[in-house]
């Protein structure tokens, strides 16, 4: 495994970025883990943060092919997927795709779809292949969808179900820039937009190879035993109804595997667990009634983090 191409992976994905979006330096850097994981990424925030640019410039970067899919309460599962029709010239049926068929999958406002419709996307999600009237077609590889969506609060939305919102290998908040940043902002899009003339700075193989390498990247039994622990207390909590699946077990681990390989290393410590237990734990956890639903989750990871003792062993 060579660390030098996860670096320049990352170097170069978050330096194009960078030409659009100012700063966000974490968020972006969370991404590019979830991508090499083959994980998907969900954004929550208040509208005009740059949430669908951000996606447009990853999609960019990657050479991926891009789809936006823009979600209201009246689209169909039939409307991601596509369907079979009787093509009368032919006399045959043939299959008119859907926009889900695609590499980079911009899934905006998920939230104002109705469950069933954002259901549609599970299969898609967890085993990248969509069944449309009994036919399987699988999906080109790499598949990423980041979707993204409004805080519950907001009129016309509605809660994701908690079995879509573990197929989110990430939950991530951009928030409100600095000053600094906004300043420049003004800046850099007062004449034209910067998106316009993004290039892909990676190619095909270069994907290829972080995604199938990373799991090379050497995590002991103290730090497997560690986020057990963090698992184990989501499953222990008394202000958590239900805690983490063994599906949020491992992708901790592939996070922690990802993260330190674009930070140069080739051994996870325990700083990558505490920086990868809240965007990929937080939004899987279902809280009892009462307990703050918007931030609760991040705040009890943060809690077990803080309670446990971190492992000081030999790691390398």
């Amino acid at each position: 495994m060579e660390l030098s191409k996860f670096t320049g992976f990352k170097d170069k994905i978050s330096i194009n970025i960078g030409k659009v979006i100012i700063g966000k330096k974490d968020s972006i850097d969370n991404i590019i883990t979830a991508f090499i994981c083959g994980g998907h990424v969900l954004l929550e925030d208040v509208p005009g943060l740059g949430k669908t640019k951000l996606a447009r410039a990853m999609a960019k970067s990657l050479n991926c092919t891009f789809t936006r899919i823009q979600f209201t309460p009246d689209i169909l599962p039939s409307d991601l997927t596509g369907i079979y029709y009787y093509n009368q010239k032919t006399s045959e049926f043939e299959f008119r795709k859907g926009p889900i068929l695609s590499q980079f999958i911009l899934a905006d406002e998920i939230n104002r779809a109705t469950p069933r419709t954002q259901a549609a996307l599970l299969e898609c999600m967890e085993e990248s292949q969509v069944t449309v009237e009994g036919n399987t077609i699988k999906l080109e590889s790499p598949f990423f969808v980041m979707a993204t969506q409004n805080p519950v609060e907001q009129f016309g939305t509605f809660s994701l179900p908690e079995a879509q919102l573990d197929r989110f290998f990430m939950k991530l908040s951009l928030g409100y820039p600095e000053f600094d940043e906004e300043m420049s902002m003004m800046d850099r899009f007062m004449l034209e937009d910067p998106l316009d003339n993004l290039q892909a700075v990676v190619t095909m193989e270069e994907i290829k190879y972080v995604q199938e390498q990373f799991v090379n990247v050497h995590i002991s039994s103290e730090i497997k035993k560690y986020i057990l622990n963090i698992i184990s207390e989501t499953r222990s909590n008394s202000d958590i109804e239900v805690g983490c699946s063994p599906r949020a077990t491992l992708a901790l681990m592939k996070g922690c595997q990802a993260y330190a390989a674009i930070s140069d290393r080739d051994y996870v410590i325990p700083e990558d667990v505490k920086k990868m237990s809240v965007p990929i734990l937080s939004h899987r956890l279902i809280l009892k009634n009462g307990y703050d639903s918007e931030n609760g989750g991040e705040k009890i990871i943060n809690k077990i983090l803080n309670k446990l003792e971190t492992p000081i062993e030999a790691i390398g």
